[in-house]
């Protein structure tokens, strides 16, 4: 991920997730509840630039790092501050990174996790967003470049490992684990999502499922977040 000549193969899908307003918007507001008056953000695998662009608009200064250098040119005509690697990233220098459904794209996720440590200063905060449980590993996830999807108590020792403090760790959209579930038994061999059930399942059953994890108490999800500091 923190290559400079990396091509990324999931773009129609990150394309088609635009359309889920209902869980854009829940990511959207998990990020900024995370920053926690922070002046400066990086967001960490910056995509097509859904969320760089939503929290610049909300007053942050956002720098982007994205490796894949289709991506990196669509980013700086969108008007942000984009680099393909963490290495032009000064030391100490940020004070909050936020990473959404990326950190299950590099191999050596220590590493990384390490790297994205250092460039906090210290107190810095960390938010973090990935796939949750292996058993719903499918067509997608191959698809997109997927190495692992993450259960709770090893992704806490990893960021712990890498030099953060955990402040929370919860597993989120409770009915989008079955929805994963149906899709890895009968979905499509591609992994391409459909733009249509992808809509459906923002109007319909998302909110149903943010519900219901709050009555759950994150015992399960399709994902799982983090909320970190670095110490």
């Amino acid at each position: 991920m923190d290559t400079s000549n990396e091509k990324y193969s999931g773009v129609n899908n990150l394309e088609v997730l635009v359309e889920a307003k209902n869980y854009n918007n829940f990511l959207k507001s998990q990020v900024l509840l995370n920053s926690q008056g922070a002046k400066t953000a990086l967001d960490f695998g910056a995509g097509i630039g859904t969320f760089s662009i939503a929290l610049k608009d909300m007053g942050l200064q956002v720098i982007s790092v994205e490796p894949d250098q289709d991506l990196l040119k669509r980013l700086k005509m969108l008007g942000l501050e984009a680099h393909s690697s963490l290495d032009d990233i000064a030391p100490g220098s940020i004070d909050y990174i936020y990473s959404l459904n990326v950190l299950e794209h590099i191999e050596d996720d220590l590493q990384t996790l390490k790297k994205l440590c250092t460039r906090l200063r210290p107190g810095g905060r960390f938010f973090l967003y990935v796939p949750a449980f292996n058993v719903l590993y499918s067509s997608m996830d191959r698809k997109v470049g997927h190495f692992r999807r993450y259960k709770k108590s090893p992704l806490v020792a990893l960021v712990q490992d890498a030099g953060f403090r955990i402040e929370s760790a919860i597993y989120v959209d409770c009915l989008g684990f079955f929805a994963s579930l149906v899709f890895k038994l009968i979905g499509n061999k591609e992994g391409d999502l459909d733009r249509g059930m992808v809509k459906l399942y923002d109007v319909l059953v998302f909110p149903l499922s943010r519900i219901l994890d709050r009555v759950l108490g994150g015992l399960f999800g399709k994902n799982l977040m983090i909320s970190s500091y670095r110490t």
